[in-house]
């Protein structure tokens, strides 16, 4: 099973579809938030075309969208898939993983709730800032910014579930950061 990630489009014509060419061959895509409106900046978004992003992701029938602090419930009267708050929770085979923009508590709070939901893979957004790292046997993970990155690239991320070869009970986890305008791999 492969899973794609992306957070914070902002309203992205192009960089949302760059996003989701790299992850066309997904069986499902998580949006981690911010999906059509940039907040508070100077400067709009590159390419920002709220309706054309609407009209986009409307036509994605595999998506589950956490709600970032740009969502408004307007949002939900013009996008048809849910967007969710503040959590997404949901599992494939057997590894849960929880969804959450970031901004309603510390990432401390959160990886805490995530380990008390029994999640083995928690994904954030907000930051505009890529991360992959291990809290005690939780994965925390953030895609960054598919059109504001505040690190340099825009980007999402791919989980490969691949069953281990001597057990397939067992279950390995790839996670790849992508670089949508090169489509390079980026190491953390």
């Amino acid at each position: 099973m492969k899973i794609g990630v992306m957070s914070d489009t902002h309203g992205s014509l192009p960089y949302f579809e760059k996003a989701l060419d790299l992850l066309k061959d997904c069986d499902v895509i998580f949006h981690i938030g911010d999906v059509l409106y940039h907040g508070p900046r100077n400067d709009l978004p590159e390419g920002y075309n709220p309706k054309g992003v609407i009209e986009k992701i409307n036509n994605v029938d595999n998506i589950l969208i956490a709600r970032g602090n740009c969502d408004a419930d307007v949002d939900q009267m013009v996008i048809k898939h849910p967007i969710q708050s503040p959590y997404v929770l949901t599992q494939f085979g057997e590894i849960r993983f929880l969804l959450n923009h970031g901004y309603l508590e510390s990432k401390e709070e959160i990886i805490k709730k995530a380990k008390n939901m029994g999640a083995d893979v928690l994904i954030l957004g907000h930051t505009h800032v890529k991360e992959l790292f291990i809290d005690d046997g939780l994965i925390v993970l953030n895609p960054g910014s598919t059109s504001i990155p505040k690190d340099g690239s825009h980007s999402v991320a791919v989980i490969d579930i691949i069953p281990v070869e001597d057990n397939h009970d067992e279950l390995d986890l790839n996670i790849d950061l992508i670089d949508i305008n090169t489509g390079e791999i980026i190491e953390l």
